[in-house]
């Protein structure tokens, strides 16, 4: 692991390791698995989140119809933050702030559009799994809040330019 990735890893934590084969390929790698994973997380916000953009009303509509007041006002709100949220999270950028304003994002909409315990049937079992599925969307983000971005992102590479003698 390298200081400039700001992650924490083997050289931080002595209970890192495992001792296994694996352990060592993740530090010698970690740069790259952690752009993988900012790929994996940011990309399904991105997509999500141009979708609302371009269909604002519909989505205004479907908060309305959840009981969200102002739904006119917070469509725009959220798709934004969405889109923009998860587009810095693929870039790596101001990450573990990005993270947070996530994991904000990812309660919010989680608490509006994934109350399984209000249906029966099929209905809640796959609301169920959609409100599991932003549980570990929130564990990932707190990952990423932990570990920063890597030296593969904007903030890596903003690092690297402020480390080296003008």
């Amino acid at each position: 692991m390298s200081q400039q990735s700001g992650a924490i890893g083997p050289s931080r934590s002595p209970r890192a390791s495992t001792g296994l084969p694996f352990d060592g390929l993740a530090a010698r790698h970690q740069d790259t698995v952690l752009l993988l994973g900012r790929v994996a997380l940011g990309v399904i916000f991105v997509t999500s989140g141009l979708h609302k953009l371009l269909g604002l009303d519909a989505f205004a509509a479907s908060l309305a119809s959840k009981g969200v007041p102002l739904a006119a006002v917070f469509a725009p709100l959220g798709a934004g933050v969405e889109f923009l949220g998860g587009s810095a999270i693929v870039l790596g950028l101001a990450t573990r702030a990005s993270a947070l304003l996530m994991l904000v994002f990812v309660v919010v909409a989680t608490a509006i559009s994934h109350r399984y315990w209000e249906f029966e049937g099929a209905m809640r079992v796959s609301q169920e799994i959609n409100f599991d599925k932003n549980l570990c969307i929130f564990g990932g983000f707190i990952l990423m809040f932990a570990a920063g971005a890597g030296r593969f992102s904007v903030d890596g590479l903003r690092r690297m330019r402020t480390n080296q003698p003008s």
